[in-house]
């Protein structure tokens, strides 16, 4: 077992950290690549898919709801993707796995790029835009956990937090990347434009996304958990049987822990630029520059709380986060219907202070909760059933709240409702797990 006690004593030499900074690089540009293309589609469903994919079922309030609804039918299918992508990960490595789901995420995501529209191929054109964005979910399904085990597998003992803050900060950096992308093309092109063309070039650049990712990946070595695991010969026949059978109080945890972060966090990823262009009559351009706003704070915010969560505990970091954003969920509205930039940013800024010690202290805990030989398995599902508590129809959601009562705070309650799920769920891990030998 010397790799299992070599490692928590931190590098020691140079060759050891040029490979913890391959990892590092490895598991921050895959994420980055798949919430680029979650985030990418997320807007044009906020802008887009609407009129050109959804609107001849009715009126264009419905229109919206079905699009935001084409979001969430993703998140469905994550599971099933965390699923296979986990027994696979857990039985035959992390790295494979991880290569196979970011291809599988990139080109679901280019095809779009040139599917035609309703007005082309009438029915046949949602019915296509549904199926490829399931494949995207059953691609995501098994990004997350893979390159959260690669992270925090690599960490030293007492960095664990840090390390695996890495994949985290992949949601603030695609979100700055997807949004600038949008904004740059919504300001340089004319509305005719960018609707019959323009928003096809953002799936596209997915092509060139794939590449830098495979090539980055590629150069990253296995998990030394893994490695080590397979030596001792510990990868179970079923490791599935066994999660489902001995663990699962823990991924049902893992769920509820993630949903209220989720559900949050897709109202600056998609809902608040639709509803400030869209209720609240701003230009496109603002609401971009408030989410491109809070997509950096949203980094800074991650990574120290990913340092904090090695401090003070993974629980207490996610509890602070929690309290945070119940605090604010409801007055955020007060500001965010201002519907003046500086008020718009401002309400994000708040907002993040609760999203980020609410998501990055994930992948350590995570990997913490569940043994070396269904940790794959167990992260996968825990955090892809936690987004379909979560985000898969926060959006939906918010809109029929809003259009049901004309009063935005009234989405606040709902939101506050699902972080107080979360809060009440860290806060029944045992505080044992916590900087655990991630090799047993």
């Amino acid at each position: 077992m010397a790799t299992a006690t070599a490692h928590p004593a931190g590098p020691v030499s140079g060759s050891r950290s040029r490979e913890e900074k391959r990892v590092l690089a490895g598991t921050l540009v895959g994420t980055t690549i798949e919430w680029y293309d979650f985030f990418i589609y997320a807007q044009a469903a906020a802008f887009i898919f609407a009129p050109l994919f959804f609107e001849p079922v009715g009126s264009a309030s419905l229109a919206q709801i079905f699009s935001w609804a084409s979001i969430g039918i993703s998140f469905l299918f994550r599971p099933l993707g965390a699923i296979i992508a986990g027994h696979l990960g857990d039985r035959y490595g992390r790295k494979a796995v991880l290569v196979v789901t970011l291809v599988g995420m990139g080109a679901a995501t280019a095809l779009i790029g040139v599917l035609p529209t309703y007005g082309t191929i009438g029915v046949a054109a949602p019915v296509l835009l549904i199926l490829l964005r399931i494949l995207q979910g059953f691609s995501a399904g098994g990004e997350w956990g893979g390159a959260a085990l690669m992270s925090v597998e690599h960490a030293p003992r007492d960095k664990r937090g840090l390390f695996g803050s890495y994949p985290q900060i992949g949601v603030p950096l695609g979100l700055i990347l997807a949004t600038s992308f949008m904004y740059v093309l919504t300001s340089s092109l004319s509305e005719d434009d960018f609707q019959s063309w323009g928003w096809r070039i953002p799936f596209l650049s997915s092509l060139l996304l794939i590449v830098v990712g495979y090539l980055i990946r590629a150069g990253v070595a296995e998990s030394p958990v893994y490695l080590d695991m397979q030596s001792r010969q510990k990868d179970a026949s079923a490791p599935l049987g066994r999660l489902f059978r001995d663990h699962w109080r823990r991924v049902l945890l893992a769920a509820l822990i993630f949903a209220g972060n989720n559900a949050t966090g897709y109202m600056v990823i998609a809902f608040f630029s639709s509803y400030g262009a869209k209720t609240l009559g701003m230009e496109k351009s603002q609401t971009l520059v408030a989410a491109i706003v809070g997509g950096i704070a949203w980094l800074v915010l991650t990574i120290y709380s990913g340092r904090l969560s090695d401090r003070i505990g993974r629980r207490v970091t996610f509890a602070l986060g929690y309290v945070l954003l119940i605090a604010w969920v409801v007055p955020m509205w007060y500001f965010i219907d201002k519907g003046t930039t500086a008020s718009f940013i401002f309400a994000i800024l708040v907002l993040t202070l609760g999203l980020a010690p609410s998501y990055a202290p994930q992948s350590a805990l995570y990997a913490e909760m569940f043994p070396a030989d269904v940790r794959y398995s167990g992260t996968s599902i825990g955090y892809a059933f936690g987004s379909i508590l979560g985000g898969a129809f926060a959006a939906t959601f918010a809109q029929m709240i809003l259009d049901a009562t004309g009063r935005s705070w009234m989405i606040g309650l709902y939101l506050g409702g699902m972080c107080l799920i979360s809060l009440v769920a860290v806060l029944m891990v045992p505080k044992s797990v916590e900087k655990s030998d991630l090799h047993v």
